[in-house]
């Protein structure tokens, strides 16, 4: 508890960060450490079915291999896809690894929960960032993280933009070999802005067994309506207690501690429209109709999910993995294509942009091509890339995916994707020093040290050794050493009142002074060291 009194979580390294490890654990490390606060670059891999030219490669539907909270930094810094993605997501759907014991093996129990909350919560941040105003999270756990995962989604995005707890029902069975059949998962689900996200919350559609509820006894021309068992409450106020004449002549009042449910007002132009039900022979007690073409277009979610409705783990598994992949060990727990349908249905809208950084087997972004979405899924593990998501994907894409809700959403095929990867990092440890990475030469250097610098937007068609811009601000990017030779030439490159930033892997002191005679404002830095202090990134 702060001196503010508000509610937080504490855990073990709560003011550290996490890194990943190249094999699959996490190394605890300050917040300020060069691998925390880099900016990593998204390489393309190949492209599937219909896509964008590469100058427009934002615009597609993205498949990204690698870390998550490396992609999700990508996408909120790099400028190129900041401006198509920060702010503008309208549903992100995580179901991130359940710290059963399993996920963070590397890590011994008293330890393993702090890792996963830092996880969590570092990713959690940056979603927050790439949320739409109107926009919604939704969090898949089970009850080994749900409750602190809670507590964690209150302190950042505030108990007030808290929407509901859905309960799905993972397997319709029993299990015998347990005190009790644990047989449910949670979705918790947070708005980014409660009151912006509310008039935009979808409706689901009515199902059969819903639409019977409406008859049409008298053949009423308006069609069905709702018939209940009467028109009366339990509570109300003396007004709520008046005679009414049926057709029959017969006069009603409601009985003793029971009212009607409408004013006499309203009874009485409810009668004039002919909108009251007496039964065949005029002599029951009043029904009020409500027509089933007046009523919203569907029913309001409910935080019930049983696998009758949205499938379960098993069905998933037996029913459509297995089918997909019949020479590869299915997943423990894929989620159904049912569940996803549900979850986008009620937070987005076609067009819109849904993301999943922990893509698995890529239920989340096989749907929302399915169903016209956009979409951008992240997944760390390259064999799962390969093995399920992107094979799974360009089935989706070739029309060659039958199961799930293929046949519901009317899908057939068409659209495509783009396959991204997270570029490793352009910098190496050795010892207490940091030092540019073995492939940051070239090309690759001047793109990857342009993306460490803020505000400055890669310029592709830029004429070497300019890279980038930030507005009348030129950003050059030398791999070698800056003589005065080439500050000469850099200087002359520049229009009107161009200023210039110079990276370069060394530069003589003599250059950087006829620099700063040449051009006041223009500043020349040196790699690695100059880009790692321009943001504060100190390693301890």
């Amino acid at each position: 508890m702060g001196t503010s009194g508000r509610l937080s979580l504490s855990w073990i390294n709560k003011d550290r960060s996490l890194i990943s490890t190249q094999d699959g654990g996490y190394e605890w490390v300050d917040r300020d450490d060069f691998r925390v606060t880099e900016t990593r670059l998204l390489r393309d891999v190949a492209t599937v079915g219909e896509v964008h030219d590469d100058l427009k490669r934002v615009k597609d539907n993205l498949l990204i291999a690698g870390d998550s909270g490396d992609a999700l930094r990508a996408l909120t810094r790099l400028p190129e896809f900041a401006k198509e993605y920060r702010g503008k997501v309208k549903l992100v759907y995580i179901d991130p690894p359940f710290n059963t014991g399993q996920a963070f093996e590397h890590y011994d129990d008293g330890v393993e929960h702090s890792v996963w909350l830092t996880m969590i919560r570092e990713r959690l941040l940056l979603i927050r960032d790439l949320l739409a105003e109107d926009g919604s999270v939704w969090v898949h756990l089970d009850d080994s993280e749900m409750a602190y995962c809670k507590v964690l989604l209150d302190e950042i995005f505030g108990r007030s933009n808290f929407v509901a707890t859905v309960v799905w029902e993972t397997d319709a069975g029993r299990r015998n070999d347990t005190a009790i059949s644990t047989v449910q998962d949670y979705i918790l689900v947070f708005a980014k802005n409660w009151n912006a996200w509310r008039p935009t919350r979808n409706l689901l559609p009515r199902s059969a067994d819903q639409e019977k509820r409406y008859k049409n006894p008298d053949n009423d021309p308006r069609g069905p309506w709702l018939q209940g068992a009467d028109s009366t409450a339990k509570s109300g106020s003396d007004a709520m207690r008046y005679p009414v004449t049926l057709p029959s002549g017969r006069i009603v009042t409601p009985p003793s501690g029971v009212y009607w449910r409408f004013s006499k007002e309203n009874f009485e132009r409810a009668l004039a429209e002919g909108r009251v039900y007496f039964g065949k022979d005029g002599d029951r007690m009043p029904i009020v109709k409500r027509y089933l073409s007046e009523v919203q277009a569907g029913v309001v979610p409910r935080t019930w999910w049983p696998a009758a409705e949205v499938g379960s783990n098993m069905g998933a598994k037996r029913d459509h993995i297995r089918k997909m992949f019949p020479d590869v060990p299915a997943f423990a727990t894929p989620k159904p294509e049912g569940l996803m349908e549900r979850v986008i249905t009620i937070a987005s809208n076609p067009g819109d942009i849904v993301l999943d950084c922990f893509g698995g087997s890529g239920t989340t972004a096989a749907v929302a091509h399915k169903m016209g979405r956009r979409w951008v899924t992240v997944e760390r593990e390259h064999t799962t890339v390969e093995t399920f998501l992107r094979p799974r994907l360009e089935m989706v894409v070739n029309g060659e995916e039958p199961g799930g809700v293929t046949t519901a959403v009317g899908w057939e095929k068409g659209g495509g994707f783009r396959c991204l990867e997270v570029v490793p990092s352009m910098y190496e440890r050795l010892g207490n020093r940091v030092l540019l990475a073995p492939w940051a030469v070239g090309d690759a250097f001047a793109e990857a040290a342009c993306a460490q610098i803020p505000g400055f937007e890669l310029e592709p068609n830029a004429e070497a050794p300019f890279v980038g811009r930030k507005g009348r601000q030129r950003l050059a990017v030398v791999d070698g050493l800056v003589s005065e030779e080439s500050v000469q030439s850099i200087v002359d490159a520049l229009i009107g009142d161009e200023r210039v930033l110079i990276v370069a892997k060394s530069y003589l002191r003599e250059a950087a002074r006829l620099l700063e005679k040449l051009s006041p404002g223009s500043r020349i830095k040196k790699a690695p060291q100059d880009l790692l202090d321009m943001k504060g990134r100190v390693l301890r």
